[in-house]
C-alpha cells in the first residue's frame, strides 16, 4: 500500500494557494456585519421617508423593498460567480457595488436615485455566501465549524448592531449620515480584505449560465414583489395573482432549463438531495422567525404609555434594547462549534429552534417592561444564531467544493424569502389588528401577541423538516467539526479511508513531486484536487461513491485522464498514475 499525505484542509489542497492569517475570519464576518447592516439602516426613519423623499408612503416603500429584491437575486449569482472566477475577486465586487450605491444615496433626497442606490447597497448580500465559500477553501478543519458559524450569523448580528446606531445617528445628525457611514464601512471592509484575505485557488468547471441568471432573476421579482407589496396593491387583485403565477411559470421553465444546461446556474439535481433540500426549507423558516422579532420589539418600545401597553422609549434606547439579540448571534458562535463537533449540526440545527421556540412562547407574557424585551432578544438570539451557524455546515457538507458559492448562495436566498414572507404577514397582521387614533393607525397587543405566535408556528414547522434530514456520516462533515488537535488527527484519518490514493510517477517510476491531480465526476464538474508530495504521493477524499475520472497534470510532463470507480465504503483505492501513461494499480 503506497503511503499517503493529506495534511492540507479541505478545498486547499490544491495548490499553491498560501496560508491564512489570524485576522481572515474577522476581515471576513466584518463583511458580513457590514452588508447586513444594508437591510436594517434606513429602520429607524421608515415613518419618516415619505416626508423626506417627498412622496407618497407607497412610492416610498420601494426604498427598502428595492433591496430586499436585489439582494434576493444577487446572492445566488455572486456565490456562483465566485465559484467560476475567483470568491475573493467577487467578495469584492459586491462591496464596491455597495460602496457606489451608498454614495448615490448620501447625494440625493429624490425618490428614483434613492431607489437606484439602495438596489446597489442590496447586491452586496452575495457577500455572506462568498465569505463562507473562502473559509472553507482556506481554513483548516478543526476552526472552520465556528467560523462559519460566525459568517452566517453575521446578517442577524449586522442588523441588530445597526439599529441601535442607526437610531443615533438619524436622532442627531442628517439623515444622509447613514449612507456616508454605510459607504465608509464598505472601503474599510474592502481595504481589510485586500490587505489580508487571499485568492482561493478552488474553482468549478464551465462558463456562466446568463440565461440561467436571468430566468431566476425575474422568476425571484415576480414572486417577492408581489409578497412585499400585496398589502398595497390586496392580495387577490389582479396584479398580485398575476405576478404570483407568472413566477411560477418563469420558474418551471427556468427549472427544465437548469436541468438540461452542462453548466447550469444552480444544480438542481444537488438541491434535490435531502441535505440540501431540507436545510433550504428549515432556511426559509428560520428567516421568517428572524424578521418577527426585529419587527415588534422595536414597535412595542417605542409606543407611548398612554396606550396601555406601549412602553415609551426613545428610539436609540429600543434599539439598544434590542441590539443583544445580535450580539448574542455572534457570541453562540463558539458554543455552536463545540456542539456541532460532539453531535453534528443536525442536531444544533434543532436545539437552536428549540430555543426559538421557547423565546417566542415565553415572550407571549413578557410584554409588559423593557427589561422583558431584553430578555426574549437574548434567548431568540441564542437560539436563532444556532440555528443560522448549523446552516452552512448542513449545506457544505452535502455539495462539492467546487459548488460551495452558489449552494450557500441559494441558503442564504431561502433565508430572504424567509424574511419577505415575514415582513409581509406581520405587517398584514399589525395593519389589521390596529387601532385607528385620530387618523393613525396604532399596533395592538393583540397585534404583537399573534405575531409571536405565527413565529412559533414557523419554527415548528422549521423543527419538523429538519427531523428528516438525514443523519450525516462522521465523513460527511469531518471538515466542518472544530476539535482538538487529536480529533482533527483521527478526522484526517477518517477521511483518509474514502478516497483515491497513490503516486504520481513518471514512465521511468521516479516519483513526480507537486503534480496537480484533479477528481472530476461523471457530470464533468471538480470534486476535488490536491499536489502530490515530495516523494509523489496523493490523496483525494470522495464526495460520493461512484464513476470518476482522476487526471493528472505536472510540468514536462504530458497529462493523464483515467477512469476510477469507488464503491463510498471505508476503504481507500489505492491508484497510481503514471506520466505519460496508464493507470497502474498499486
Amino acid at each position: 500500500m503506497t503511503r499517503t499525505t493529506n495534511e492540507q484542509p479541505i478545498g486547499r489542497a490544491d495548490t499553491g494557494t498560501p496560508g491564512p492569517s489570524g485576522a481572515l475570519v474577522p476581515v471576513l464576518a466584518f463583511a458580513g456585519i457590514v452588508v447586513a447592516v444594508m437591510q436594517t439602516l434606513l429602520v429607524p426613519v421608515i415613518k419618516d421617508l415619505p416626508q423626506l423623499l417627498s412622496t407618497e408612503p407607497s412610492n416610498a416603500t420601494w426604498v427598502l423593498t428595492s433591496t430586499l429584491l436585489s439582494g434576493a437575486v444577487a446572492t445566488p449569482i455572486m456565490g456562483r460567480l465566485g465559484d467560476l472566477y475567483g470568491k475573493r475577486r467577487m467578495l469584492i465586487a459586491s462591496l464596491s457595488v455597495m460602496v457606489v450605491g451608498a454614495l448615490i444615496s448620501a447625494f440625493t433626497s429624490a425618490l428614483l436615485p434613492m431607489i437606484v442606490g439602495r438596489t446597489l447597497q442590496g447586491f452586496a448580500m452575495g457577500a455572506i455566501p462568498l465569505g463562507i465559500g473562502l473559509m472553507r477553501d482556506m481554513l483548516p478543519r478543526e476552526k472552520l465549524g465556528s467560523s462559519m458559524a460566525l459568517m452566517s450569523s453575521s446578517i442577524g448580528v449586522g442588523g441588530g448592531l445597526a439599529l441601535p446606531a442607526a437610531a443615533l445617528v438619524a436622532q442627531h445628525t442628517n439623515w444622509h449620515a447613514l449612507f456616508y457611514g454605510a459607504a465608509g464601512l464598505g472601503v474599510l471592509s474592502i481595504a481589510l480584505t485586500l490587505l489580508v484575505v487571499p485568492e482561493s485557488k478552488v474553482r468549478a468547471e464551465g462558463t456562466f449560465d446568463g440565461l440561467g441568471a436571468l430566468g431566476l432573476s425575474v422568476g425571484l421579482v415576480l414572486f417577492l414583489l408581489p409578497i412585499t407589496k400585496g398589502s398595497d396593491w390586496g392580495w387577490t387583485s389582479a396584479t398580485t395573482l398575476g405576478m404570483f403565477a407568472g413566477s411560477a411559470a418563469v420558474l418551471l421553465l427556468w427549472g427544465v432549463y437548469e436541468l438540461r444546461s452542462k453548466a447550469p446556474l444552480v444544480d438542481l439535481r444537488t438541491t434535490a438531495r435531502p441535505a440540501v433540500l431540507f436545510t433550504n426549507l428549515a432556511s426559509i423558516m428560520v428567516g421568517v422567525s428572524f424578521y418577527v422579532v426585529s419587527l415588534v420589539l422595536p414597535q412595542l418600545l417605542q409606543l407611548p404609555k398612554e396606550t396601555g401597553y406601549g412602553l415609551g422609549q426613545s428610539m436609540v434606547v429600543a434599539g439598544l434594547l434590542v441590539a443583544p439579540l445580535g450580539l448574542t448571534m455572534m457570541f453562540t458562535a463558539p458554543v455552536y462549534a463545540r456542539l456541532s463537533a460532539k453531535y453534528g449540526p443536525k442536531t444544533t440545527l434543532i436545539l437552536g429552534m428549540l430555543i426559538i421556540a421557547i423565546g417566542y412562547g415565553a415572550g407571549l407574557g413578557l410584554m409588559s417592561a423593557p427589561w422583558q424585551s431584553l430578555v426574549i432578544a437574548v434567548v431568540l438570539g441564542a437560539g436563532i444564531g444556532l440555528a443560522y451557524s448549523s446552516l452552512p455546515a448542513l449545506i457544505i457538507g452535502a455539495v462539492p467544493a467546487s459548488e460551495t458559492g452558489a449552494a450557500n448562495g441559494l441558503n442564504t436566498l431561502m433565508r430572504s424569502i424567509g424574511t419577505s414572507v415575514s415582513s409581509a404577514v406581520i405587517g398584514m397582521v399589525l395593519a389589521n389588528t390596529a387601532n385607528n387614533v385620530g387618523g393613525v393607525a396604532i399596533p395592538t397587543m393583540h397585534g404583537f401577541r399573534v405575531s409571536f405566535l405565527i413565529a412559533t408556528a414557523a419554527v415548528a414547522v422549521g423543527l419538523l423538516l429538519a427531523l428528516f434530514l438525514p443523519k450525516q456520516r462522521p465523513a460527511a462533515h469531518t471538515q466542518l467539526r472544530a476539535s482538538s488537535e487529536e480529533d482533527a488527527n483521527l478526522e484526517r484519518a477518517e477521511e483518509a479511508l474514502r478516497s483515491f490514493r497513490g503516486r504520481v510517477l513518471d514512465a521511468g517510476g521516479t516519483p513526480v513531486a507537486r503534480a496537480k491531480v484533479t477528481l472530476i465526476d461523471r457530470r464533468g464538474r471538480q470534486a476535488g484536487a490536491t499536489l502530490s508530495a515530495d516523494d509523489g504521493s496523493y490523496a483525494l477524499a470522495v464526495p460520493a461513491q461512484g464513476a470518476y475520472v482522476l487526471a493528472a497534470r505536472a510540468d514536462g510532463h504530458a497529462p493523464l485522464a483515467s477512469s476510477a470507480t469507488h464503491t463510498g465504503d471505508d476503504s481507500p483505492v489505492d491508484l497510481d498514475l503514471s506520466l505519460p501513461g496508464e493507470t497502474v494499480t498499486a
